[in-house]
């Protein structure tokens, strides 16, 4: 027997104490979600570790910090364990039923106005695929999150990732009515120095999001007393309360322009659009139901575009 197949390296075990212990980051969540106990997943880890020859986690009594070689290796590790799942599966039901679990982060914007109120029609082609869904408008770590894909807004500059563009998704400035009676109505983007402007703090850089605008195209940032953080959602409801201008994605406030609750002002200036996509690591061994996934979500977004795109126009 070779020192490969007799080293813990190729113990399926050890592969699982490990990766658990990666994704909950305590060896006491590791060893409960295994039904084994605090020692056996330590050990275990530890055997990992020394047949690698290299330390996977910086321990601490408060903390399990990975290593930049405990990250690289669980990147190997998940897509391995993946793929051993799937194929169990394909022997079992015949390779008849996409099986699996796939982990998803989705934004605030786009996945809860477009890409949730969807997954019903994949919940029905894909039954036997479990979804672990996380929202939030922060950058994915595809290693320390753990996702398989990730949809997010803007260009990808990342070399080590993978985007398949979902489509332009359209933005428009809105106001309550109440709100615009007191202060007065908007004709050109000057009009702006004298309202009430709200702005939304990109999560990732901790710096306004510009407004923009068509015919001509132009940027603004405009000032601003009141500024939402992490959840645009609250910039509605702040504009529909009467205190101020909000820009946001048209596909955000359909249900508002339609009741009349919000207007939107400046149409003449209306029609700039900002970019989704779905994304992925470049070097991810992916699952079959991964790969369902992601067609089902470039279906949903795509198919909901051309509506989405004429609300409030």
């Amino acid at each position: 027997m070779t020192r490969a197949f007799a080293s813990e390296e190729s113990s399926l075990p050890g592969l699982l104490a490990f990766t658990r212990a990666f994704e909950h980051g305590s060896f006491t969540r590791a060893a409960k979600s295994l039904g084994l106990t605090q020692a056996a997943i330590s050990r275990a880890v530890q055997r990992l570790e020394e047949s690698l020859g290299v330390m996977l986690f910086r321990r601490s009594t408060r903390a399990l910090q990975p290593t930049a070689e405990g990250r690289a290796y669980y990147t190997k590790c998940r897509a391995a364990l993946l793929l051993l799942e799937e194929a169990r599966h394909d022997v079992q039901s015949g390779a008849s039923e996409v099986r699996g679990l796939v982990r998803l982060s989705l934004p605030i914007t786009l996945g809860l106005h477009v890409l949730l109120p969807r997954l019903e029609a994949l919940r029905e082609k894909l039954p036997e695929v479990e979804l672990e869904i996380h929202v939030t408008n922060q950058n994915v770590d595809f290693v320390h999150d753990g996702a398989d894909l990730a949809v997010r807004m803007g260009t990808l500059k990342d070399a080590s990732l993978v985007a398949r563009k979902l489509g332009d998704f359209s933005v428009g400035v809105f106001a309550s009515k109440e709100y615009l009676a007191a202060r007065g109505p908007l004709k050109r983007l000057d009009d702006l120095l004298a309202h009430d402007c709200m702005t939304f703090i990109m999560p990732s850089t901790g710096r306004v999001l510009p407004w923009i605008f068509a015919a001509p195209n132009a940027e603004v940032t405009p000032r601003s007393s009141l500024r939402c953080v992490e959840d645009p959602r609250a910039g509605v409801v702040l504009a529909k309360a009467g205190l101020g201008l909000f820009q946001t994605y048209h596909f955000m406030v359909q249900d508002e322009l339609r009741s009349g609750a919000l207007v939107e002002v400046l149409k003449a200036r209306s029609g700039r659009t900002r970019p989704f996509s779905l994304i992925r690591p470049r070097t991810a061994v992916t699952s079959r139901a991964v790969r369902a996934v992601a067609e089902m979500i470039i279906e949903a977004a795509r198919a909901e575009l051309p509506e989405r795109a004429r609300v409030g126009r």
